[in-house]
């Protein structure tokens, strides 16, 4: 005679599923040491190699070098070295059967809006480098810093830590102690008023960089991120390196219209030919000053898009002691005690920030595992549920057997 039964319950069927009877046990998984990502850390390394772009910047203003737009230009025009690499790129992924590899529209027009306003800031950025020393203009560029924590606060939702606001307030403190030091590092000879310009204006420039890193962190986050699975993954790099070149792209039109209406292409023999260190020099610092640059600018907006904005600010404030030697070393510009006091608030601002990043990943790592052996103490007891609600069924379905096999054998009786 058949037997029906009634259907397991949901606990029992979940407990089917498992491929092992016995309940998992929890374990505390060991904390997680912070570690970069390898995007982070190559990104990191192209804002150190980019270090030189200020310093050849400084070498065309030392020696002759007056066309603002063309230095603007230096400062954003070598996107097209970006074009192999991607064209690479590209081609492999499809071949891979990927075909969704360029920028969405909107991403592009928000590429081509921030290229603008950066070539207005390296503009401004030129117009302060060519009356202030190299040690002074970088050490003023740090307050980029502060601009980029507080936009990055307004449109991004940035939480500052203890560790982190304490970052920005030095490396906000260092070039104001550089600002009000005896002297203030105004070169011999140099009028105060246009120090003191260039002086306003490499401030303006930290502010629109500081506006721009925000920015772009914005529209990655709205419109290059991943879909699907992978959304909480940062972009492929094509994707910064794309972003980066429309940037380049956008921002190189801008200087060039600067520099049609300066008159600054007839002007670009004669400067050459009076360029103190020859005319072949001369080209020499434009074009690696515009490979320097560009491996700069990459590496920045590859902090913004794989880590945040405020570590891609801190990295720019990290290039002060390269350029501070270099200037010294190359340049022969004196390094007097205000410097020497504001090179020391930046290292300290650095290593808090370094510090708090530490912290905050061992404590959320901690938190992790925490929640990890919640789940698997839920599921357990889940199980063990499971377990007891299957021996109950399986008790009322002997039982039921058994009263139905005395009954089978009453009635052969």
């Amino acid at each position: 005679m058949a037997i029906t039964t009634a259907s397991a319950s949901p606990a029992m069927q979940e407990a089917a599923k498992t491929p092992s009877a016995s309940p998992p046990r929890a374990t505390a998984a060991s904390p997680a040491r912070y570690r970069p990502s390898p995007l982070v850390i190559f990104s990191a390394c192209l804002v150190l190699i980019g270090s030189s772009g200020p310093l050849l910047l400084r070498v065309y203003f030392v020696h002759g070098g007056q066309r603002l737009w063309l230095s603007a230009l230096v400062q954003i025009s070598g996107w097209p070295l970006l074009l192999p690499p991607l064209c690479v790129s590209i081609f492999r992924g499809r071949r891979h059967g990927i075909v969704n590899l360029l920028l969405p529209p909107r991403l592009v027009g928000a590429a081509v809006v921030l290229g603008s306003l950066y070539a207005v800031s390296c503009f401004v950025y030129a117009m302060g480098s060519q009356a202030l020393p190299l040690s002074t203009s970088s050490l003023l560029l740090a307050t980029q810093l502060a601009f980029t924590a507080v936009f990055a606060f307004l449109f991004v939702g940035l939480r500052f830590t203890p560790f982190s606001a304490n970052a920005v307030l030095l490396l906000t403190i260092g070039p104001a102690v550089l600002g009000v030091g005896p002297g203030s590092g105004k070169p011999a000879g140099e009028p105060s008023k246009t120090y003191w310009t260039g002086f306003g204006e490499a401030i303006a420039a930290a502010a629109l960089a500081g506006l721009v890193l925000p920015l772009v962190e914005v529209a990655m986050e709205r419109f290059g991120r991943r879909r699907g699975p992978a959304a909480s993954a940062p972009p492929p790099y094509s994707t910064v390196m794309q972003m980066q070149a429309m940037m380049g792209l956008a921002g190189t039109m801008v200087c060039l219209l600067g520099m049609a209406i300066k008159s600054d292409f007839n002007a670009l023999p004669i400067e050459a030919a009076a360029f103190g260190l020859g005319e072949t020099k001369y080209y020499l610092v434009l074009v690696w000053g515009a490979v320097a640059w560009q491996l700069l600018n990459l590496g920045v907006v590859g902090l913004v898009t794989c880590a945040s904005s405020l570590l891609a600010g801190i990295m720019v404030a990290v290039l002060l002691p390269l350029s501070e030697v270099l200037a010294v070393i190359f340049l022969h510009e004196k390094f007097d005690g205000p410097k020497g006091i504001a090179l020391v608030l930046c290292l300290w601002g650095f290593a808090s920030y370094m510090y708090g990043e530490k912290v905050q990943q061992k404590k959320a790592a901690a938190q992790k595992n925490q929640l990890l052996q919640q789940q698997m103490a839920r599921k357990t007891g889940d199980l063990e549920l499971a377990t007891l609600e299957d021996r109950q069924i399986l008790y009322a379905c002997s039982v039921v057997i058994f009263f139905k096999n005395s009954e089978v054998q009453d009635i052969q009786e």
